[in-house]
């Protein structure tokens, strides 16, 4: 019964992990796009996006014990 369980929560971060990363890199594009509406706050988006990229890689590789 727990190696269901176990199963389910491995996939499911692994697909919020997807997801996550998906974000990232469309705050990331969108951040790039339109650097000149930004302004000097570019930085600081880009800086957001990059931490999103990070989280989702390593929800991606991380090993669920379980």
């Amino acid at each position: 019964m727990s190696e269901e369980a176990g199963f389910g929560l491995g996939f499911t971060e692994k697909m919020l992990g997807l997801v996550i990363l998906l974000a990232g890199s469309v705050a990331a594009y969108y951040t790039y796009a339109s650097a000149q509406a930004l302004g000097g706050f570019e930085g600081f988006f880009g800086f957001l996006s990059i931490i999103l990229i990070v989280l989702g890689l390593v929800l991606i590789t991380a090993k669920t014990e379980g």
